[in-house]
């Protein structure tokens, strides 16, 4: 699999009577068996809130990337599909619950996250031959 671009932001409202204001959504682009992917991860944006609870980071940027600072809402995508990477036959996929979200961070090896985003950001694909790459064994 080849990681081509990672972000995230948060929705705007449309509609007066619209919730979208209190979600984000997360967006990972790859290249798995040559074909172009994207895998959208929208959650509530409360979640952001907590970034010290499953990250090894206390704040919002949680660090900085080659060129622009990295927020929760980009890494999300990423941490998802490297956790269940059966998600990259799907297109979508919205989380609503704490529980549900801590078991995508739970054994995440950060430094590697840190390293996809700087080689991407430098317009340097990824390429991920394993997914137990960016687990932490205990």
């Amino acid at each position: 699999m080849r990681i081509v671009a990672c972000n995230g932001f948060g929705l705007e409202k449309e509609k007066s009577n619209s919730p979208e204001e209190f979600f984000n959504r997360s967006v990972i682009e790859f290249i798995k068996d040559g074909e172009e992917k994207t895998l959208n991860v929208l959650y509530l944006r409360y979640f952001d809130e907590m970034v010290a609870r499953w990250t090894p980071y206390s704040t919002n940027p949680l660090f900085k990337s080659f060129n622009r600072d990295i927020y929760m809402a980009d890494i999300i995508a990423m941490v998802c599909l490297f956790k269940d990477p059966s998600l990259a036959s799907r297109k979508r996929l919205y989380i609503n619950s704490e529980k549900e979200l801590a078991g995508y961070f739970e054994n995440v090896n950060f430094g590697k996250i840190e390293k996809v985003f700087i080689s991407i950001d430098q317009a340097k694909p990824y390429d991920i031959k394993s997914n137990v790459d960016f687990n932490i064994l205990s």
